[in-house]
């Protein structure tokens, strides 16, 4: 069984898992997603989020939100594929006379090769997620599931002026069509959110504000 286990909710949270479905039962509905909002607490969240041993969580924002800080350090014993250090990687290798946007499409490839890596495990997997590839949270969802997961979302929701305050402060940013690009994609996967309209395969959403990931301390799987 895939069952995350219960913590206080002053200290953790554990994630509704959606059961997998019987075999021959593809077509059969979904159970509808879980939404939890932690936005606009002061702090006072959770200080971990827990999923399923085979569960895929995914952090999602804009460029500057914090979501490679926060998977830094919270993800401590569970696998995290962040695409910010596929790149960093590549910047200690390359010519620094060399534009990022030469090699840019090897960095996407040889992350992409890390994460599909990463899954074959079988373990809880922590991804980042730029927001504008929904290819890619369809096929976290397909894998998820064949596993006998589920795909959860950590959307991190900061103004565009957080977002570019903390690209100045990591010394990166993105050109303003991307910015622009991100921050539409972004949008309308929050406002979704907050619907309860996530994405299909998505089994819940934690939506974070900057007080809320500021406390969140683990990110994880049980078993």
């Amino acid at each position: 069984m895939n069952r995350t286990t219960a913590y206080a909710t002053t200290t953790g949270i554990a994630a509704p898992r959606r059961p997998a479905l019987p075999a021959g039962e593809a077509s059969a509905p979904l159970p509808s997603p879980v939404v939890r909002d932690l936005r606009e607490r002061s702090g006072r969240s959770p200080h971990a989020l827990l999923f399923g041993p085979r569960d895929l969580a995914v952090v999602t924002g804009l460029p500057g939100s914090g979501k490679s800080t926060l998977m830094r350090r919270a993800v401590r014993d569970a696998r995290r594929v962040d695409s910010q250090d596929t790149r960093d990687r590549w910047e200690r290798r390359v010519p620094r006379f060399l534009p990022y946007a030469v090699y840019r499409p090897l960095v996407r490839l040889a992350h992409y090769a890390g994460l599909r890596r990463a899954l074959r495990t079988g373990g809880g997997v922590v991804v980042h997620d730029c927001g504008t590839q929904a290819w890619v949270r369809r096929w976290l969802a397909r894998e998820a599931r064949r596993r006998g997961g589920t795909l959860h979302l950590l959307l991190l929701d900061v103004t565009p002026e957080q977002a570019l305050a903390g690209q100045r402060a990591r010394g990166r940013g993105v050109s303003r069509y991307a910015f622009l690009r991100h921050r539409a994609a972004a949008t309308r996967l929050l406002r979704a959110a907050e619907r309860g309209d996530l994405p299909r395969g998505c089994g819940s959403a934690v939506l974070l504000d900057r007080d809320a990931a500021d406390a969140l301390q683990r990110i994880g799987f049980t078993g």
